[in-house]
């Protein structure tokens, strides 16, 4: 299926690895130019390759800037001053209890997970109201957004905001071609996961796949799928978001967590 952004100019955040390097291989395999970015710029070179592995005719450019920083921020925008798509998937995430939590920790998790996507949207989304070309803004949420507990409160209480600030965004593209969504994943079998992972099955003394076993027993007992998603079945839908073929779909909080959240809507 054609999803007709061929040529469109996709800025990934976060993409050096897991679903943002996903998402990026996905909109690039459909003919986008992708602009990858990440902190660190040999991880970032090594995304661009592993990328063009899959899509060997890929146009990519490279941005290396930390965008959970105004500074960072800024330095993408000056290097990519105008984009058809923006995908936000940058986040940080980790255990923590309450008490431990401290209000340097809250800021930080603030700017990364929240504050990115308001000042990336901040500059990108008049352009693309302003050429009202079916520019899209994909925020990347979680399940644990709508399914909070106590474990890690500062990533949770964030990641319910960017669902809140996508809705937000959305409602500025009132009668235009452009839309603003969020994706709510579950748990994925990203990097990040799988050194998590591997760190709790060392600190145990089990193996990696009952570790897995126990978080859906314990922590997804609605789950439908019953195992990690992959980070590709998450870009499948991103891409999807970003195509001019999801142009009803605007302000919408859209899952890809294997039936964890056991709610109709």
């Amino acid at each position: 299926m054609d999803l007709h952004i061929a040529g469109k100019t996709a800025l990934v955040t976060a993409s050096s690895s897991g679903i943002g390097l996903a998402a990026a291989t996905a909109i690039a395999a459909e003919g986008a130019v992708v602009v990858l970015n990440g902190r660190d710029g040999d991880r970032l070179k090594q995304a661009e390759e592993r990328l063009r592995t899959q899509v060997p005719n890929a146009s990519v450019r490279l941005v290396v800037a930390d965008v959970g920083t105004g500074d960072g921020v800024r330095a993408v925008i000056e290097a990519e001053p105008a984009v058809d798509i923006l995908v936000n998937s940058v986040g940080a995430y980790g255990p923590a209890t309450f008490a431990d939590i401290t209000d340097d920790d809250w800021t930080r998790y603030w700017e990364i997970n929240v504050l990115s996507g308001i000042r990336l949207a901040r500059h990108y989304l008049p352009g693309m109201l302003d050429l009202d070309d079916n520019g899209r803004i994909v925020l990347i949420g979680t399940d644990a957004a709508v399914m909070v507990s106590s474990m890690m409160m500062h990533y949770e209480v964030t990641k319910s905001a960017v669902l809140a600030l996508a809705r937000a965004l959305a409602d500025l593209t009132r009668g235009s071609s452009v839309t603003v969504n969020s994706v709510v994943p579950g748990p994925t079998a990203t990097d990040g996961m799988e050194s998590v992972l591997a760190g709790i099955a060392s600190d145990t003394g089990v193996s990696r796949d009952d570790v897995v076993a126990g978080f859906f027993a314990q922590g997804r007992p609605a789950s439908l799928l019953q195992r990690l998603a992959t980070a590709d079945e998450v870009a499948n839908l991103i891409v999807y978001l970003v195509s001019p073929r999801s142009a009803a779909t605007n302000g919408a909080a859209v899952r890809v967590e294997g039936g964890s959240i056991p709610t109709v809507l």
